[in-house]
């Protein structure tokens, strides 16, 4: 009995309690209220600013020094432009109309027609050096006179025949010093091939350059000009 007497009790005190029937959004709802009322006093304040304006100056200072840094990252990362893109730039700055694209054959009669202005030039070009050479002016300095190729000859007194088929032969050479004006003399002896062992001791010889026969013989006995006597 007493337990249920107890039960009793419990039950009359949860219908004793009030309901809290006000809803949890009551708190949001006067938070809300309370924002609009001060957007609304700040609204009457502050008349003609925007929503959106910057709260200070130091934001503003402190983007604009962030862009220069930006501007600058970017400027180190961009390429320089390739000779292509050059081309492209010097020809969008040319004054006037676009050209309309131009098909193959029309740049080949194009290229055609320069070539035959730059012959037709060429052609007069030389055709006025030829005259200026046979009017003889600008010829410079005449070209040097080569000597000919025939084979050298040289007229000495012969030294010595005591070899077989070689005779020595001694050359005199006198010229004017360029600098000094004196005659001065040279000698020096070669060794020429005497096939029939005609020539003395004294005579008088003239020898022609010939093929290599010895090891000293790159001369050969051409005539007797004079015999000793």
């Amino acid at each position: 009995m007493m337990a249920d007497e107890e039960k009793n009790d419990q039950g009359a005190e949860e219908q004793e309690q009030p309901v809290d029937e006000t809803p949890a959004e009551e708190p949001q709802a006067a938070e809300e209220s309370s924002e609009e009322a001060l957007a609304a006093d700040e609204g009457d304040s502050g008349g003609d600013q925007p929503a959106d304006a910057p709260e200070s100056t130091e934001d503003e200072g402190d983007s604009g020094d962030d862009e220069p840094a930006a501007a600058a990252g970017g400027d180190e990362d961009v390429a320089p432009p390739t000779p292509k893109e050059i081309r492209k730039l010097a020809r969008s700055s040319v004054d006037g109309p676009a050209e309309a694209p131009r098909s193959g054959e029309e740049r080949a009669v194009e290229r055609a027609e320069r070539r035959t202005v730059a012959a037709a030039s060429r052609r007069r070009a030389r055709v006025r050096a030829r005259k200026k050479r046979s009017d003889g002016a600008g010829m410079g300095t005449p070209p040097a006179e080569r000597e000919s190729a025939a084979a050298k000859s040289r007229v000495g007194t012969v030294v010595s025949d005591r070899a077989d088929k070689t005779i020595t032969v001694r050359i005199e050479r006198a010229r004017r010093h360029p600098t000094y004006e004196k005659i001065v003399r040279r000698t020096n002896t070669l060794h020429a091939h005497d096939e029939r062992n005609d020539a003395r001791e004294g005579d008088v010889v003239r020898v022609v350059e010939t093929r290599p026969l010895s090891k000293t013989k790159r001369w050969r006995l051409d005539e007797i000009v004079e015999r000793a006597q």
